[in-house]
């Protein structure tokens, strides 16, 4: 197998998060593409052992990764809920459902490994079940290999101080000074060392690991590191035969691979690094003003930890206040930025206007969730498009660009603060739940290898007879801020005179500002690269004349989509710049007699193209089920045609 895709599963409090995340850092570290989908449940901190609690953690790796895997080949299953929510999906709550290939979280093939000690009969109520035997009930085939593991018991056995047989009067029968909680919190390293060893990973990197993740809490590396080498032994010496999986390492891409450092790194970790490096490149301060928001709060946490990078956050009192800061520190000199969810976007929409009537560098983090209102706030959706492109009171022109990987977070929030700073500008940066908590393989990159950026800062022959209403010869306004002694004037929110830069309520004037904010947005085309066409594994200038279909998506889908033209046979456009689009872009699409546009959403970019290009005979293919783009889907609905989807609906 080129790639595998694996599925932690369990209760909130069982750590699938955590084990996940060292699985997958663990791959990437020896040479395995990786992309993975943290699975959270939208409710706060359901009953244990519910359905509604289930928290899970998928990723594939392997050779040629574009996606964390429709269907998992493995899955760990640490309760009752767990394995029934993973082998029915999205009908999980329906009495009579079985095991269905299409809704299955797992092929048919797969290796499902259950802990048994929670297979109780109190646990198969909790998880709705009415049978004592829940495979059965489940109607799982026979060709799955169901591994039974008393995970439970096993790490109790672990853990037990076998020095006092008997209970300690404080009620502690645990070695390392464990209660019974504590122990059974380490249930997840007793499975995480069993995966270890059906992979063949080393442990003494596993163990290196473990320690980096508890090096704020020492107490707990001992218990945990022994727990999870018994769960690699556990697997070892009962030489598990009936699993059919090779052992050997999964085929890498090493060899092909630009050389440098790697890790794997999340979306708002990435994201947050690129303004770090578009900061240290410009030579600016970096701003943050921000207020906590799933799912973007953690882009906050990475810059306030960040002083010794001549960072500044802000945790704001709310999403208005964030904004306004941010605006003050551009107007102050300094490289701003407000990151929040569909929610707060809507939040600082007017000042977002107060920013492209001012005229100033602003680069606004949008990581979409489901909605609206509070919604779904840990599922993805693709939904705050057109929000970003036209939620805001007036004529009111803003750039918008996507990430389309965890990885190229960092890229496109670099592009974003480059963008902004050169043409004076709000840039509204789109990425979502999928490629915010999800991981990727990252090449580190130097700093000398990243695109020079120069801010549009007033130049030396205006001093002293400087106004806000210059321009250079794209139309683009120059910066001068406090303490530039001889280039001192008024900003303000009412419109300018273009000529003085004073107030002005005149008719003619007001059109004429209008159209030189929306020349300043549509000149930015010009610097941005061409639309290319994915042609099978290359990215190519040219459209291939062999090829009628064409898949169009944009942001998180480009995995998916990858996938599905691959399998379709199939070409692929995906956008990263969307306001203003690629100069090309009519070019390209009008080159194919099909175009399919595949969202998560109800059809926000397909509209936009068809404002833009009314000539175009535009498909669409939307989900909104909070979860990415399933690969089968979007490939039989290619081949149906639009018959499919309405039988879907």
């Amino acid at each position: 197998m080129k790639n595998i895709t694996v599925r932690f599963c369990g209760d909130s409090g069982d750590g699938m998060q955590l084990t996940g995340n060292m699985f997958a850092q663990l791959a990437a570290e020896m040479g395995n593409e990786i992309s993975t989908l943290p699975d959270f449940p939208a409710e706060i901190r359901a009953p244990q052992g519910t359905l509604g609690g289930v928290s899970a953690f998928q990723v594939e790796l392997g050779h040629e990764v574009y996606t964390s895997g429709d269907k998992a080949d493995v899955v760990v299953a640490m309760n009752a809920a767990a394995l029934k929510v993973c082998t029915l999906g999205s009908h999980f709550n329906h009495p009579q459902a079985h095991f269905d290939d299409e809704f299955a979280l797992y092929h048919r093939h797969a290796i499902v490994i259950v802990d048994t000690d929670s297979l109780t009969d109190k646990d198969l109520e909790k998880a709705q079940f009415h049978t004592p035997n829940p495979f059965e009930e489940l109607g799982i085939p026979e060709t799955v290999q169901i591994v039974p593991v008393a995970l439970t018991t096993l790490t109790k056995e672990a853990l037990k101080d076998e020095t006092s047989p008997q209970p300690s009067p404080q009620g502690r029968e645990y070695s390392f000074g464990l209660d019974n909680k504590a122990v059974l919190k380490c249930r997840n390293m007793f499975a995480l060392g069993l995966i270890y060893w059906l992979f063949d990973e080393p442990m003494e990197k596993a163990i290196h690991l473990l320690e980096e993740k508890f090096k704020k809490k020492p107490a707990l590396v001992a218990p945990n590191t022994k727990v999870m080498v018994d769960g690699y032994n556990y697997g070892q010496n009962l030489a598990i035969s009936q699993l059919i999986i090779n052992n050997e390492q999964l085929t890498s891409r090493e060899a092909g691979m630009p050389a440098g450092h790697y890790t794997s790194i999340a979306g708002n970790k990435a994201t947050a690094w690129g303004l770090i490096a578009a900061a240290e490149k410009a030579g600016k301060r970096l701003f943050l003003g921000s207020y906590p928001i799933t799912p973007a709060t953690d882009i906050l946490h990475e810059l306030a930890a960040r002083k010794d990078m001549n960072v500044m956050a802000i945790q704001a009192e709310d999403e208005i206040a964030g904004v306004c800061t941010a605006i003050g520190a551009a107007f102050a000199g300094d490289l701003a930025c407000t990151s929040t969810s569909g929610p707060g976007l809507s939040l600082k929409s007017e000042a977002i206007g107060l920013a492209v009537m001012a005229e100033l560098p602003l680069v606004v983090i949008d990581v979409q969730r489901g909605g609206p209102s509070t919604g779904l706030p840990t599922k993805t959706e693709q939904t705050d498009l057109l929000q970003a492109l036209y939620g805001r009171n007036g004529e009111c022109p803003a750039v918008v660009i996507a990430a389309s990987s965890s990885a190229n977070c960092f890229d496109y929030a670099y592009e974003a603060c480059k963008i902004a700073l050169e043409n004076m500008t709000p840039v509204i940066l789109m990425t979502d739940t999928y490629l915010a908590n999800g991981t990727a393989l990252w090449r580190i990159p130097k700093l000398a290898e990243l695109p020079e950026i120069h801010p549009q800062t007033v130049p030396e022959e205006l001093k002293g007879h400087y106004n806000p209403a210059l321009r250079d010869a794209r139309g683009v306004r120059y910066w001068a801020y406090p303490g530039m002694e001889g280039y001192e004037h008024r900003n303000i929110g009412l419109e300018r005179d273009a000529e003085k830069g004073t107030i002005s309520t005149n008719p003619e004037n007001h059109e004429q500002m209008v159209l030189a904010r929306k020349h300043k947005i549509e000149q930015i085309a010009n610097s941005i690269p061409d639309l290319k066409v994915m042609n099978g594994k290359v990215l190519s200038d040219q459209v291939p004349s062999t090829r009628e279909t064409l898949l169009v998506g944009w942001g998180s889908t480009e995995g998916h989509l990858h996938a599905a033209a691959n399998e379709l046979g199939c070409d692929l456009a995906h956008f990263n710049y969307i306001c203003p689009l690629p100069k090309n872009t009519h070019e390209v699409l009008s080159q194919y007699k099909r175009i399919i546009v595949c969202e998560l959403n109800t059809g926000q970019f397909a509209a936009y193209l068809r404002a833009q290009f009314p000539d175009l005979k535009i498909e669409q293919y939307n989900e909104i089920q909070g979860q990415p783009f399933a690969v089968e889907r979007i490939v039989r609905y290619a081949q149906i045609n639009n018959e499919y989807l309405v039988r879907r609906v």
